[in-house]
């Protein structure tokens, strides 16, 4: 019986979903103990489809008002940026006269607007002035100190998280690639000092976290306990995670580039111990702040695995194993079958 007929057949004017369901059975004629799984599988969807209608065009009506406002945001966003630029040239063409000044400013400027969506522009920009100011010296310091102050501002403000700070150093790190591809007499004091310098801004960003753990309000704090567990196992492998920036794009390159950035990880191992150390104290840190929240968390999970949703999903990985045993029983004794044939 196709879903059509099915859907003719179901009276949605009955009170309850049972008398419903019990209604469309009696009606479709169904032999239940005979069903295959395709019939079963009409029957169950049909229901489903018809009893969630209303809720499904309210989703979709949701979901075309979620794009919209992602699409003003988005807007807005840009708009906010570009204003934030324009007040700044501002200031700055007005005041050109007042070096002191504007050297101040362009640090308020660094730590004001949002670094992300022009990180690789502004690694690129800072090298290559870099390089021009002293093509023949030594470039190390200069590029260390720039990548190193771009690297906290772009990772302080945000989430901690992993993600974020992987697509922030390998950003920076695929621009300053870009460069020593171009200039490859200097790539090795490129990207070494590209990456001394990231590492500093990564140790810098955590120290301030650490910093600010503190002297968090109260109100704050539940905040990083949504995160606790995230932010507790990153906290614990930040030297691996910016080993792995720096050998994932070796790989994504040539072989002289593979061979720099291969021989420049290798070198930075010891130098990383700053980098564990910090992290280890901002992870203890964090665990004698937020221990009773923790705790707190804890018990909320423990509430939350009695609700009616957790129960339907324990309900249902039950049921899955007995679908999975079944599965299992009927290849077995299919490859059983085959061998006893094969034998005679």
């Amino acid at each position: 019986m196709n879903s059509d007929t099915l859907k003719e057949l179901y009276n949605k004017k009955l009170e309850t979903l049972n008398q419903r369901i019990s209604s469309l059975v009696a009606n479709s004629a169904l032999d239940l103990h005979q069903a295959s799984l395709e019939e079963v599988k009409e029957l169950a969807t049909t229901i489903v489809d018809i009893e969630t209608a209303e809720l499904n065009k309210d989703v979709a009506k949701l979901l075309e008002q979620k794009e919209a406002i992602d699409r003003e945001l988005e807007k807005k966003s840009e708009a906010l940026q570009d204003a934030k630029y324009n007040v700044f040239n501002t200031l700055e063409s007005e005041l050109t006269s007042n070096p002191a000044f504007v050297l101040k400013l362009h640090q308020v400027k660094l730590q004001s607007i949002d670094l992300y969506d022009i990180l690789s522009e502004m690694v690129e920009s800072a090298i290559i002035s870099a390089l021009e100011k002293d093509s023949d010296g030594d470039i190390s310091e200069t590029i260390i100190e720039v990548i190193k102050e771009i690297t906290f501002e772009s990772i302080k403000e945000g989430s901690l998280n992993t993600i974020r700070v992987r697509k922030i150093l390998s950003t920076i790190l695929i621009t300053a690639i870009d460069i020593s591809e171009a200039t490859p007499n200097r790539a090795d004091d490129i990207l070494r000092a590209t990456l001394k310098g990231m590492r500093s801004g990564l140790v810098r960003s955590i120290d301030r976290f650490k910093k600010r753990l503190t002297f968090m309000p109260m109100e704050a704090k539940h905040i990083l306990i949504e995160d606790y567990d995230t932010i507790m196992e990153d906290l614990s492998q930040t030297d691996t995670l910016f080993s792995q920036v720096i050998a994932i794009q070796a790989a994504h390159n040539t072989a002289q580039i593979n061979t720099i950035l291969l021989q420049i990880n290798k070198d930075m191992s010891y130098d990383l111990e700053e980098l564990v150390h910090i992290s280890k104290e901002t992870a203890e840190v964090m665990r004698k702040r937020f221990a009773s929240f923790a705790k707190n968390a804890v018990k909320k999970a423990d509430m939350a695995m009695k609700s009616p949703r957790a129960k339907e999903a324990k309900r249902m990985g039950i049921q899955a194993l007995g679908v999975a045993k079944v599965a299992l029983g009927t290849a077995i004794k299919s490859a059983k079958d085959a061998i006893d044939t094969k034998d005679k």
